[in-house]
């Protein structure tokens, strides 16, 4: 590691062990949305007005209710009727991880253009995310699509922080290699302030560590693979990995080289944009 990178890993790390580091709140409709979805007796029509105040975040979910991968014979064209569709506690849980991209924002081009790549990735893995859940699992796809909106979230307080920090901005090598470092580190931070469900909370510190083997299939196995998935034919280090031996694959119980599975997948891509 060079010493830049090395003194502002270290500069962060202080700074997270010692609650110096300002992290991102969550967006005020998100804490609505949870709030909301906590009652277990909440009506579409509520839900429909809460998540209705962001004209933007309901345009998404109807557009997500309309994706190849849950199309129905009708078009969906009202938020009612979109989370009639997915019932409420899909629909905030998606809900909550698409408004994510609200916190997504720079003052400066460069960290602009960093984050939008880092939320386009985002969305890809919760996409294929989604795939994998729904198909080949007994656990709940809108949770693993908020797994993989969030994977990356401890990006963000870095790229904050080399907004402030020029000598950082104006080195990519020795920014990339602080993202890579500690972002893991990061992500299981803000999720816990956040206070995201359990299954969630440490996905961002696990999903990179190829060896984990949890006794059963979870989320950050399904997050794993999808991100695997994503960076196939790409000059990324993840793209070399040989999936085959995987334990998060195995438990998911499907062939990686199937012509089937690799065209559900990529229809999944998209499927939050």
């Amino acid at each position: 590691m060079n010493t830049l990178a090395e003194k502002v890993q270290q500069a962060l790390v202080r700074a997270i062990d010692n609650d110096e580091l300002v992290l991102p709140t969550l967006p005020e409709v998100a804490l609505n949305i949870r709030q909301a979805a906590e009652d277990p007796e909440i009506s579409i029509s509520h839900l429909s007005k809460v998540i209705g105040r962001d004209t933007a975040l309901s345009a998404r979910l109807i557009k997500v209710v309309n994706s190849p991968l849950l199309r129905a014979t009708q078009e969906v064209t009202d938020l009612h009727t979109a989370i009639t569709r997915l019932g409420t506690n899909y629909s905030s849980n998606l809900a909550i991880g698409l408004v994510m991209e609200q916190i997504f924002h720079a003052r400066s081009d460069v960290v602009e253009q960093k984050m939008r790549d880092v939320w386009r990735r985002s969305l890809e893995v919760a996409g294929v995310s989604y795939a994998l859940c729904r198909s080949h699992s007994q656990l709940k796809p809108d949770q693993a699509a908020l797994g993989g909106l969030v994977h990356q979230i401890g990006v963000l307080p870095i790229l904050t922080y080399a907004e402030d920090h020029y000598e950082l901005l104006a080195d990519p090598v020795s920014l990339n290699h602080v993202i890579e470092s500690i972002h893991p580190l990061l992500g299981d931070k803000l999720l816990g302030v956040w206070d995201f469900p359990e299954m969630l909370a440490k996905l961002p510190g696990q999903y990179l560590d190829l060896e984990r083997d949890s006794p059963k299939l979870d989320y950050i196995d399904l997050v794993q693979v999808a991100v695997l998935y994503c960076h196939r034919g790409t000059d990324h280090p993840l793209a070399s990995v040989p999936v085959s031996t995987l334990p998060a694959l195995k438990k998911l119980r499907v062939d990686p080289y199937s012509d089937a599975l690799r065209a559900e997948l990529d229809e999944a891509r998209s499927m939050f944009y």
